[in-house]
């Protein structure tokens, strides 16, 4: 089985980052890519498990020698996924998770056409408006920005291959999964089919050939 890019989006607030560690706290065929910022960390996050926490020279720096497969600015931050974060759980077997937002999104499409992208919607927008204020951590100036990215994201959701509704997160953690389970099946992403088939039909052929003797 070939491994995949798996993209979750949502707003912010909507849910993926909880669904992505749900995930990976429960399946050992998933890998998380971290990605990098150049925002502060928040009291709870830690450098290289939550993001690469970078200086804005040194982001474009890496960005500047194509270090990134996809790179945006979201809330006045630059945000980006490393190759080498992709490479590294890709070549462990694993399928890479990676938590971005639409602009970045859009840039992995085009730069690996097979990837997996899922769209987490909010129950409601009165849930994701409930949960960008209830977060306290920011002023009113960038609870602004994120209800306006917000709408301007909810226009690209048909541009994902699935939607899932994070009403209650057991039920969404399990639709994601079944999303997985489904694509990791797909004829396409299966090494050594062709020829295991083509061994099959060698055999029933044989056989009907001795049945016509």
């Amino acid at each position: 089985m070939r491994p995949f890019l798996l993209v979750l989006s949502s707003p912010s607030g909507g849910g993926k980052t909880t669904i992505a560690r749900q995930l990976l706290a429960t399946r050992t065929d998933l890998g998380y890519s971290v990605s990098a910022t150049t925002r502060v960390p928040r009291p709870d996050e830690l450098d290289g498990r939550d993001y690469h926490f970078l200086s804005t020279d040194e982001f474009a720096r890496r960005e500047a020698a194509g270090e990134f497969i996809e790179s945006a600015t979201y809330g006045g931050h630059r945000y980006g996924t490393l190759r080498s974060e992709v490479a590294r759980v890709l070549a462990s077997g694993r399928h890479a998770v990676l938590d971005i937002e639409v602009q970045g999104a859009r840039q992995v499409r085009q730069r690996f056409p097979d990837a997996v992208h899922v769209f987490v919607l909010p129950p409601s927008a009165a849930a994701l408006i409930a949960r960008l204020r209830g977060r306290n951590t920011e002023a009113v100036d960038a609870l602004k920005r994120r209800l306006a990215h917000a709408a301007d994201e909810f226009a690209a959701v048909s541009q994902y291959d699935f939607v899932v509704i994070n009403d209650e997160l057991p039920r969404a953690v399990a639709a994601v999964g079944n999303i997985i389970e489904s694509e990791s099946r797909r004829v396409s992403r299966q090494d050594g089919l062709a020829a295991l088939v083509a061994d099959m039909r060698r055999e029933v052929l044989a056989e009907l050939n001795r049945v016509n003797d």
